[in-house]
């Protein structure tokens, strides 16, 4: 049976594009992929806290003490089980300043551990979490193509493929949403573009 993980991290509820445009890859995989079996999370809804000096000490053996501070790193090791057990991850993710929700970077820093999706050895880092295949909803306020004047402003869809590469992620896709802050008309053009583009998207 195919895992489907599909994250969310728009803090705008319905009124996201992101969620909107997230929402038709995952329902154009469970029209095409039959058993499809999908775990949904809602890092803006339910956050994860983002890591302090007492996570970093838990992870290199220091004993939990603070039952808080348990329970968040088990919900830190769920959110990592759920990345490796998926075979396909859909994510939503809206720019919020020129990068990603800080909603979306804490999860990212559970998923990104040492040991688990990536290791060091003699010829630098190497990936551990190949084999996945992840699209990414992205909507933009505007326009940051390589050959726009924001171009160098784009931190969003940047340091998504840097992260998923570093873990060792080869089949990455993107959908776009561009302008969709320019005006109403490109708003709704950007989102029915990208909502195309999600009905389009093979097994």
């Amino acid at each position: 049976m195919t895992q489907l993980l599909h994250i969310d991290s728009s803090v705008l509820g319905p009124n996201s594009v992101s969620r909107q445009v997230s929402a038709a890859i995952v329902g154009r995989f469970r029209q095409i992929i039959p058993g499809l079996e999908v775990i949904y999370r809602d890092v803006a809804a339910k956050p994860l806290s983002h890591l302090s000096r007492t996570h970093v000490a838990v992870a290199y053996g220091a004993p939990v003490e603070d039952p808080a501070v348990e329970a968040d790193v088990a919900a830190g090791q769920a959110v990592l089980e759920e990345f490796l057990a998926a075979d396909i991850v859909v994510i939503g993710a809206p720019m919020y300043n020129f990068s990603i929700p800080s909603q979306l970077k804490a999860w990212i820093d559970r998923i990104a551990i040492k040991g688990k999706t990536f290791s060091y050895g003699p010829n630098g880092p190497q990936g551990l979490a190949g084999g996945k295949r992840i699209i990414v909803a992205i909507s933009r306020g505007g326009h940051y193509g390589a050959d726009t004047p924001m171009a160098a402003f784009e931190h969003l869809e940047t340091y998504l493929r840097s992260v998923f590469s570093f873990i060792g992620v080869t089949d990455l896709e993107f959908v776009a949403a561009d302008g969709v802050e320019i005006g109403p008309e490109h708003r709704e053009q950007a989102l029915a573009k990208a909502i195309q583009t999600a009905g389009g998207l093979a097994a």
